[in-house]
């Protein structure tokens, strides 16, 4: 398999950080010391998971060069999906005007776009599907409590995709993946209600239950041992060295995690994406929007080697080694 095309779209509103010294006890030195965050995208009325992963995917196939009827499945990996029931996946799928081709979500938190692109990797070997949509699309801020200032300067909204096609050449591919969850770890970050164990009332409206809750100290200290764990081991498996990787690309938790990563690893800062300082954490999205960005400016090109590594809510975990 190889990425044929990418594309991705962000609300048109900044908030900075700026704004949120307005209405909490926070500074933009906190936010930015704490979490390397300098600003972050936000919806807007009329914008959301659906509409985001809509333009991202619009802007993926033309770059590809293809078509939506061209399509054979959609992959959108989100944890805020645009309504509970049905798939955001299949509202995308009638929006651009595809076939009627199977289309799925994937709920793996921050790590979903990794699952999902594994997911897609598996279908398309399997010999079901040639021509898949990956998408990674999140509206963290439609569950984001702005009263509580540990989680709501972190978050941020978005949409990447990408067009994944059989390789026309004798290198690229997936040459690694590994996926992983420790359910034990599942409310360090969750919402406790909407679901069915726990349905919309007045009680849990009143408790504010619907926005996500997240005890930091917890996940700061999974997120930086099991960074730096997948990493190093992915490498290992493969059989290649740090050196040989054009670009790691981590998900987009918190720059001290990815730095600490990173030293830990011996990697210098050019072989590192980071846009939460642009973006927060936009959680499935973080990743292909990186690794968009990437695309799109030449910072990685066809025959790179680049790893993503997902980690989050979960607790998941996900790597994938390409070669572009």
């Amino acid at each position: 398999m190889m990425i044929r095309g990418m594309g991705s779209a962000l609300p048109s509103r900044i908030m900075t950080n700026a704004d949120f010294e307005k209405t909490l006890d926070t500074s933009d030195e906190w936010i930015r010391t704490r979490s390397g965050i300098r600003e972050r995208r936000i919806a807007s009325d009329g914008e959301n998971t659906l509409t985001l992963a809509v333009a991202a995917a619009r802007g993926a196939l033309a770059n590809a060069g293809l078509t939506a009827t061209d399509l054979d499945l959609i992959v959108l990996a989100t944890c805020t999906p645009a309504y509970p029931i049905p798939a955001t996946a299949c509202f995308v799928q009638h929006e651009l005007g595809c076939r009627p081709i199977p289309a799925c979500d994937v709920a793996a938190a921050c790590s979903g776009l990794v699952y999902a692109l594994v997911a897609a990797s598996c279908l398309m070997h399997a010999g079901g599907c040639r021509t898949v949509l990956v998408v990674g699309a999140e509206t963290m801020s439609a569950f984001t409590d702005f009263e509580d200032r540990a989680t709501c300067v972190l978050l941020g909204d978005g949409a990447a995709a990408a067009v994944i096609t059989p390789a026309d050449n004798p290198v690229s591919g997936l040459y690694d993946q590994c996926l992983g969850a420790d359910g034990s770890g599942a409310k360090l970050i969750w919402v406790p209600a909407g679901g069915a164990a726990e349905p919309a009332s007045t009680k849990t409206v009143n408790e504010r239950l619907h926005f996500m809750k997240m005890k930091g100290r917890e996940v700061y200290k999974f997120a930086v041992t099991k960074m730096r764990e997948v990493l190093a081991e992915a490498i290992e498996r493969a059989g290649i060295s740090m050196a040989d990787v054009k670009l790691v690309i981590p998900h987009q938790s918190n720059l001290r995690i990815i730095e600490s990563a990173a030293e830990r690893l011996g990697l210098p800062p050019e072989k590192v994406a980071v846009n939460i300082d642009r973006y927060g954490n936009t959680s499935a999205a973080s990743i292909p929007l990186a690794l968009e960005e990437a695309w799109r400016t030449g910072r990685v090109s066809r025959g790179d080697w680049v790893l993503l590594a997902g980690f989050g809510g979960g607790l998941t975990w996900g790597t994938a080694l390409l070669r572009l």
